[in-house]
């Protein structure tokens, strides 16, 4: 008969793959989870991990007791949900994975009247600069700027949104405006650091710098993997950015150029697994997030220059889903 304990670390340590962090995660201290982790590996008469240097990684047994215990853990989960929605005030916790710019200037404004209208619910907001892994269990929700490929998530494209190419006042003072795509060849960019780009979509700069058009490499005065950071160098004048609109059309300091060269639409996907999805907090925040990022098209394609932002009062449309 198995633990249940058991199988919880077990499925931590098999997530994090470093004990270290599977202990944090447990609140437990290192040692007791190694020798609970080699106590439970007696008990089935199995090894399940290979130990090294760089973490703890499944064998093929215990690749196979992963799968059975992904679905006893989705089944005492759904189970505990079930329960906690006959008392129905609505609460718990929420963890949304999301990009940094998008995250930090349109996703936060927004989630500041989803919590009012739900204070009983607890957002954790993660703004970073790469993908949550859904399969490692980081975040109920993800919003990513490519269509994840993964199977057993709930995927839908959530919005389109625009990027120019900008630059300061005081930057144009030093060196000019560009006229035309040849000129980016003697001006001074600000980009993403080619080998740490998390996403082939975030690759903007690359079709416009086609040798046979500009002629001279352009020089880059800063790299970043922060689309803030390539923002706030932009303002200081440091060289043009292609920025998201939503970032770059909220204040006057900034000022499109080329905009007939270069205008770029991408979209955000919005997904989580299936299990999580079900979940009416979690159905809740999908659908507030589709209906806020409706109302806010002209936004994100460059067409307004301020966020709107819902009734606080007004209950989410989808509520009831």
């Amino acid at each position: 008969m198995l633990d249940w304990q058991d199988i919880q670390i077990f499925l931590e340590v098999a997530r994090s793959q470093r004990l270290t962090d599977a202990a944090r995660r447990l609140g437990l201290d290192h040692s007791t989870l190694s020798r609970r982790t080699r106590r439970f590996e007696q008990k089935l008469n199995t090894q399940l991990f290979e130990r090294s240097t760089h973490g703890y990684h499944l064998t093929e047994a215990g690749q196979q007791l992963l799968a059975h215990a992904e679905e006893m853990a989705r089944h005492a989960f759904e189970a505990g949900e079930s329960l906690a929605d006959k008392n129905r005030q609505l609460g718990g916790q929420i963890r949304l994975g999301v990009t940094e710019g998008f995250g930090t200037w349109v996703v936060a404004p927004l989630l500041s009247v989803f919590c009012e209208r739900h204070p009983g619910i607890t957002l954790d907001l993660l703004a970073l600069p790469r993908v949550v892994n859904l399969s490692r269990h980081e975040a109920d929700l993800a919003i990513t700027v490519e269509r994840p490929a993964s199977q057993g998530l709930v995927i839908s494209r959530l919005c389109d949104y625009r990027l120019r190419l900008y630059g300061s006042q005081a930057y144009f003072a030093r060196h000019g405006r560009p006229t035309r795509l040849a000129d980016l060849g003697h001006h001074r960019l600000i980009g993403y650091v080619d080998d740490l780009i998390f996403s082939e979509q975030l690759s903007y700069l690359d079709p416009l710098l086609d040798p046979a058009v500009v002629g001279v490499a352009p020089h880059f005065s800063i790299r970043s993997t922060s689309v803030t950071t390539q923002h706030a160098a932009a303002l200081q004048g440091a060289g043009l950015a292609v920025l998201p609109c939503f970032m770059a059309e909220t204040g006057s300091q900034l000022e499109s150029v080329l905009n007939d060269e270069v205008e770029i639409v991408r979209q955000f996907w919005i997904t989580a697994r299936q299990e999580q999805r079900r979940l009416a907090r979690v159905r809740l925040l999908w659908d507030f997030l589709r209906e806020a990022l409706e109302a806010n098209r002209a936004l994100l394609m460059g067409e307004a220059r301020e966020l709107t932002l819902p009734d606080a009062r007004q209950p989410t449309g989808g509520a009831s889903a």
